[in-house]
């Protein structure tokens, strides 16, 4: 029985999984949910994940939510030498640092900036300044330590891809059209650009987010 991920292939959580799961090797079974149909939220799809978001792992009777989580889970699946977790015992722990510090200091914020864009674009609702002020400020100040830090390596832990990177670059999915500013930060821009020309699954995934959403766009049109 395969792995059972389910997700809108314009998110930029479900892009962080399948790139992970396609960098180790995992098979899994992809289940579109349609986040703008409100897919996530019937009763069927409640009972995996009773917030209603994407994505959701399902191996068997295991289910787990939160992207970050499902990829541990994917890690500890994968029989592959290539550890995304990290090569050594302190880098895992950085590994993990940087998860966490993805999650309450920095995708959090791009999340706000596409649900406000989503809300002006998708369903003619104004923009909450105060919301945009509070995540652009937030974005910002991340993007500053990234940047810092990325002045002196190509990935943020170690010399190798981790799921760290994978984490971090998830609001790239989107930045585009919500307008953070990470075009004023060129470690940070050279980084994620080294992931695109390195990282097949990473180039692979943006042209599906970029197709998902140019849909999207053109129905609503």
């Amino acid at each position: 029985m395969s792995i059972k991920i389910y997700g809108d292939p314009g998110s930029g959580s479900l892009r962080r999984v399948t790139v992970a799961a396609a960098i180790m090797g995992v098979e899994i079974e992809r289940i579109d949910v349609d986040l703008f149909k409100g897919e996530s939220h019937t009763p069927e799809f409640l009972r995996l994940n009773p917030h209603g978001l994407t994505p959701v792992l399902q191996d068997g009777d295991t289910v787990i939510w939160e992207a970050s989580a499902i990829n541990l889970y994917l890690a500890a699946s994968a029989s592959l030498d290539l550890n995304l977790l990290g090569r050594k015992e302190a880098e895992r722990f950085e590994v993990l640092q940087w998860m966490f510090w993805s999650g309450e200091q920095w995708r959090v914020f791009s999340t706000f900036l596409f649900n406000e864009w989503a809300g002006k674009t998708l369903m003619g609702k104004p923009p909450t300044d105060a919301v945009v002020e509070l995540a652009m400020s937030n974005i910002g100040n991340g993007a500053k330590v990234l940047d810092a830090h990325l002045a002196t390596r190509n990935y943020i832990v170690g010399d190798a891809l981790t799921l760290a990177d994978i984490d971090i670059a998830a609001p790239f999915s989107q930045y585009q059209r919500t307008g953070a500013p990470f075009n004023e930060f060129p470690n940070l821009m050279a980084w994620q650009q080294r992931l695109l020309d390195t990282v097949p699954a990473w180039a692979a995934t943006r042209a599906e987010v970029e197709t998902r959403m140019g849909g999207v766009l053109n129905a609503m049109s």
